[in-house]
């Protein structure tokens, strides 16, 4: 029970902590990289493609998947998963939502099928890698981000200088923007297990310590301006299994989530999935699906 508790809070924790937050870093090389299939992808740089298949981005190998057709006026939906995971945890979304739209995933650097980082990597750099993406897969139409865990956080950042593009979020238990900080004051250097462990793994995952080699500093929530958001998080308090700390760490990651209300001042709102831990599109897929497309819709205007 001890372990099923730490790894669950390490996978929230740890991935947001990537950025601010707490999400996903713990046994992340437990499963192998699925293969990618390169079925119905058409050939590199013909276009857009269906299927999942490599792309070159700067010497790079990123191993990205679409499917839907694209439909006139409506934003491409390209989903980002957590720290620690690969495009295949959110398969199941997507082909949800690709009954509606065209929908794209991929692994970035260092997760899944695509190559490891040449080295440490800051958030621009991990947002190059998804400018490349979006233009492959998008071309110059407008997009929506649904970002989980440390990819909401890296959707969150991005979009606010990308605006001539990025037409709306949903951010699912997104990584908290100011998690170092949180934790730190949450978690004392003075603590003992297990909270002591949480403290220094957390810590080391935002400097760097991860599968992607990303650092990802504390920073404030930038306007992405006037866009459609969806900020949903977590209804079943997991968090709060930690002895001692628990219930500090449920406020810092529920304050977490109302701070990214400030990416769209005026049209982000906040939900709460009941019954769902921090995989909220996995613990409650309709609740994910519906708030993409109504976010899709919007956004299409």
């Amino acid at each position: 029970m001890a372990r099923t508790i730490r790894t669950t809070v390490m996978t929230a924790l740890c991935c947001a902590a990537v950025g601010a937050g707490l999400v996903g870093c713990v046994d992340i090389t437990e499963t192998e990289p699925r293969p990618a299939s390169t079925a119905d992808a058409s050939p590199s740089g013909s276009g857009l493609f269906s299927g999942t298949k490599k792309i070159d981005v700067k010497g790079r190998s990123v191993n990205v998947s679409c499917s839907g057709d694209a439909v006139d006026g409506r934003p491409v939906v390209v989903l980002m998963a957590g720290l620690g995971d690969g495009l295949d945890k959110m398969a199941a979304l997507q082909k949800s939502l690709s009954e509606k739209d065209r929908v794209c995933s991929f692994d970035r650097l260092g997760e899944g099928a695509s190559d490891k980082p040449a080295g440490p990597q800051t958030v621009a750099d991990s947002g190059k890698v998804l400018t490349a993406v979006l233009d492959r897969v998008a071309g110059d139409g407008p997009v929506v981000l649904a970002g989980h865990s440390l990819g909401g956080l890296l959707a969150a950042r991005y979009a606010p200088d990308h605006q001539d593009r990025v037409k709306g979020l949903v951010l699912m238990d997104a990584t908290s923007p100011t998690t170092t900080a949180d934790i730190a004051k949450v978690i004392p250097d003075s603590a003992e297990d297990p909270g002591a462990e949480l403290r220094e793994q957390t810590l080391a995952v935002n400097e760097g310590e991860n599968p992607e080699m990303l650092v990802i500093p504390d920073g404030k929530v930038r306007s992405a301006g006037d866009i459609p958001v969806e900020v949903i998080q977590h209804g079943t308090p997991y968090l709060a299994e930690v002895p001692t700390y628990g219930s500090g760490l449920e406020e810092m990651w529920s304050e977490g989530q109302r701070q990214w209300l400030a990416v769209s001042p005026g049209r982000a709102v906040l939900t709460t999935a009941a019954k769902s831990g921090h995989y909220i599109y996995a613990d409650r897929p309709d609740l994910a699906v519906k708030a993409v497309q109504r976010v899709t819709t919007q956004a299409a205007g």
